[in-house]
């Protein structure tokens, strides 16, 4: 089955033979992950398309993929010729192939969906909207594994500890914080299947997911014990000694269900957004279920003042990575060949000489002029663009180091910048210099900050189609909750805290023309406490400076030409120490003062 279409068809052969008229197929794992790893890339498998976020239904003579506005022309290219038609929806959080669904099934027809890739949550507006129509929804088949031949093994590499001065907080410190909220809802164990929660409660590391440092496993919590459900070979001797110490057992990852059925009662805590269907289905009968956002979710977004110090640290080295990357490129740039695939490259390599590197924390943007409008473009070898003549390069990218993870979006000039396109720069910048500039009541919810960031832009009659921060982890993933600068429902998990990072990250982008996006990571940070309440502010951690040529002075106000100046005056002398040459050169000639 080389194909596409071949796959599809003998996916709707798998479904006939079991009496299915439909298939879902979510982009998702047993752990409710962003990045998949390669066994659960299911939908990429089926169609083609090779976006992070996206939902294929396929039916007996319809397949369709849902993607929002960041993959519509990406989609469109890769779907071309499969027969698969693709449904825009505005959001990822749409439920429009709910509708669909609803719509399109009849009463007493069938849908599988892999009940062991389903999140609850996800399953329960599955069933609220096809239940009342009489359609069955069937999520005990895997019908991928039946057609799917070579279908990839469970990733193999070792897990690690994180330790020493980059551990702060002791694994039985973060389990005894765990119980105790426990306790306070009124459980006695607590199961977590989401593997950011689990490296960072157990103060592991993995390389079991591309660009994120975790491994997969699931783990069952109880009052004085804790078992860790993975593959066989992944913790050696020592470390399972290490773990036992703190009361922790090591069990095959495959009985992780077996032990959910097996449970002798009591309550258990489980978080509805980040566990399967598959699993909740596991639970023994007898087990009173406590549905909860998992307690790690909001502690491990809290970075410790131990932590955010690494933070800092680990700021400066890829700020002075970038400071190398950028001197070798205005050295090159139209007098070299360049393309989209150097940039990465090289800007890798820099990072790589950095001292606490790991890896990259995603997959390098870099798109010149109208690639950069695709807010999720990635260059390959078979399609991508040299970077000649005049113009913007719009470079995302970010690095995983022992003390932290970095992400960070600079617009830089090739050539001579447009009019046109300094007024988009510079009406980003003011989006990213207000939010960045903010103070708010502690406990604030996180998107309720979104429009600050949207407010210059949309005086311009100008918008983006994606939110404007996430919060990011402690060498962990680049995207991470329960923080969401968006246009997200707000809900009180989303509070803002002190110790959380978070990107600030506004954009335009004019199809077919060019895209521009400015980010920096920011840590909450505490500013006044008075009369009117207890106020945060936002410390801005990213070290590097913006481009001042693609600027229209025209439109800034004396606070931001201010708050400019200061930011470049602080990046010029915390990375000024860590770069020499040409770095250095470059380093001083663009943190001038404007």
């Amino acid at each position: 089955m080389d194909t596409i279409p071949q796959r599809i068809a003998s996916l709707r052969a798998a479904m006939a033979k079991a009496g299915v008229d439909a298939c879902l197929v979510p982009s998702s794992d047993p752990h409710i992950s962003e990045y998949l790893p390669q066994r659960w890339q299911a939908r990429q498998w089926l169609s083609g398309f090779t976006g992070s976020m996206g939902t294929l239904i396929v039916g007996a003579d319809f397949a369709g993929l849902w993607a929002d506005s960041r993959y519509w022309v990406q989609a469109e290219q890769e779907l071309a010729g499969t027969g698969i038609q693709l449904m825009k929806i505005d959001t990822a959080a749409s439920s429009l192939h709910l509708q669909w669904l609803a719509d399109n099934l009849r009463t007493g027809q069938t849908l599988a969906v892999d009940g062991d890739v389903l999140g609850l949550a996800a399953a329960k507006a599955l069933q609220a909207a096809l239940e009342p129509r009489g359609v069955i929804v069937r999520a005990d088949l895997d019908l991928i594994d039946a057609v799917y031949a070579g279908r990839p093994a469970l990733p193999a590499a070792a897990v690690y500890q994180h330790d020493g001065d980059y551990a702060p907080e002791s694994r039985a410190a973060k389990l005894a914080r765990v119980r105790e909220a426990m306790r306070e809802a009124g459980a006695d164990r607590h199961f977590i299947s989401t593997l950011d929660d689990i490296a960072w409660l157990f103060n592991l590391r993995g390389a079991d997911v591309s660009y994120n440092p975790v491994f997969i496993a699931h783990a069952l919590i109880e009052t004085d014990s804790a078992t860790l459900f993975v593959a066989p070979g992944k913790i050696d001797a020592a470390l399972a000694s290490q773990l036992a110490a703190d009361g922790v057992r090591i069990a095959d990852y495959a009985a992780a269900k077996p032990a959910l059925s097996a449970l002798p009662g009591g309550a258990l805590l489980i978080d509805p957004r980040r566990v399967t269907l598959g699993l909740r289905r596991s639970v023994a009968d007898g087990v009173r279920v406590i549905e909860a956002i998992n307690p790690s979710t909001l502690m491990k977004s809290r970075k410790s003042a131990a932590e955010a110090e690494h933070v800092r640290r680990a700021m400066e080295q890829d700020g002075a990575a970038l400071a190398e990357f950028f001197a070798w490129f205005e050295a090159n740039v139209n007098r070299a060949r360049i393309t989209e695939l150097t940039i990465d490259e090289e800007i890798t390599a820099a990072r790589a000489r950095r001292p606490g590197f790991v890896s990259p924390s995603f997959g390098t943007i870099a798109g010149f002029n109208a690639n950069g409008a695709l807010p999720h473009y990635h260059a390959t070898p078979e399609a991508h663009s040299e970077i000649q003549g005049d113009g913007l390069l719009l470079i995302d990218s970010g690095g995983q180091y022992l003390g932290g993870t970095t992400d960070i979006t600079r617009v830089v000039a090739v050539g001579t910048p447009s009019a046109a396109q300094k007024r988009d720069f510079t009406l980003v910048l003011k989006g990213t210099m207000a939010l960045s500039m903010a103070h708010f009541p502690r406990g604030t919810l996180s998107p309720m900050l979104d429009a600050l960031a949207r407010a210059p832009l949309w005086q311009h009659d100008i918008d983006f189609g994606h939110g404007t921060g996430h919060g990011v982890g402690y060498f962990l993933n680049v995207h991470e909750g329960p923080q969401s600068i968006s246009r997200a429902v707000p809900e009180p998990h989303m509070a803002m805290q002190e110790g959380m990072i978070t990107s600030i990250e506004p954009g335009v982008y004019r199809a077919g023309q060019w895209g521009v996006r400015i980010e920096n990571l920011v840590l909450n940070v505490a500013s006044e406490r008075n009369q009117f309440g207890d106020f945060l502010k936002f410390e801005t951690l990213t070290l590097c400076p913006i481009d001042r040529r693609c600027i229209d002075l025209s439109l800034l106000t004396q606070p931001e030409i201010a708050w400019l100046n200061g930011y470049h005056a602080e990046v010029r002398a915390r990375l000024l120490p860590l770069v020499d040459g040409a770095a250095r050169d470059w380093l001083l000639a663009n943190t001038e003062t404007l």
